[in-house]
């Protein structure tokens, strides 16, 4: 069964990557042969992740989930790994394949639900690396359940996510004036949380319709899969879009083992 709101989300995704989003700009022929030579980093939150998190990747099979956009995958096949991609957006993954086809890189380009990931094998994966993309999801259990299942024993997971604080404020807000209005209550779902109105207005205008989850859904879910909790930071965000974001890191990233 397919994950609620995926075909929607799916489009949204195709939407913005013809917009040019950050998160869908493809590395350049320079940062693919920069990492060939060992010069490189890929992006978990806007900034490097800790030292010992994904320092050497030659050799390890590693799935970049719901990673799409010609950013970490086609770095990490460069600097060495043998990498699959799996996006929802055809248009996502479409800059996966452009960097390939450019730069000469193997890469194994899967459309799929992060949620279902059936297609793959127990303990097929060394690593897997997954960028902010759970809040387009209702539940991330699927996800933690699934990312345990591929994993091989003593493979990690790296993810990251927002804080949840920041789907608490009133989105009317005004960064300048510097005040944040309480409105809604963790977990926040824009299906549940937002008006009629304000819901259509997000789907006619292609909008990704998201889920704020809490604490618990994204770090105890974790541990209650199986994993055991190696590393955790926080980042903030450096283009603030909401009040919240200048006072607290609003971006979190939790580096977890497969026992």
């Amino acid at each position: 069964m397919k994950t609620p709101y995926l075909e929607h989300n799916r489009q949204a995704w195709d939407h913005m990557a013809q917009q040019d989003c950050p998160w869908s700009r493809a590395v350049s022929a320079a940062d693919i042969a920069a990492a060939r030579a060992g010069q490189w980093h890929v992006k978990l939150t806007p900034n490097a992740m800790p030292k010992g998190w994904l320092d050497e990747v030659k050799g390890l099979k590693i799935l970049c989930l719901a990673s799409g956009g010609g950013q970490q995958a086609p770095i990490l096949a460069a600097a060495g790994a043998d990498v699959t991609v799996l996006d929802a957006s055809l248009q996502q993954l479409a800059q996966d394949q452009m960097v390939a086809t450019r730069d000469q890189l193997q890469l194994q380009i899967i459309q799929g639900d992060m949620c279902d990931l059936s297609q793959f094998n127990d303990q097929q994966f060394d690593v897997i690396f997954h960028p902010i993309s759970n809040l387009y999801i209702p539940d991330p259990m699927p996800v933690w359940q699934e990312c345990f299942r591929v994993l091989k024993v003593a493979g990690h997971l790296l993810s990251s996510f927002y804080n949840p604080v920041v789907f608490v404020g009133d989105r009317q807000d005004d960064v300048n004036a510097g005040i944040i209005h309480a409105r809604y209550k963790i977990p926040y779902a824009d299906v549940k949380d937002l008006s009629q109105a304000q819901l259509q207005q997000k789907i006619q205008q292609q909008q990704a319709l998201v889920f704020g989850h809490s604490l618990t859904q994204q770090i105890a879910g974790q541990l209650d899969a199986g994993f055991l909790l190696k590393g955790f930071y926080e980042d903030f965000q450096p283009q603030p879009r909401f009040v919240i974001d200048h006072y607290l890191p609003t971006f979190l990233a939790t580096r977890v083992v497969k026992p």
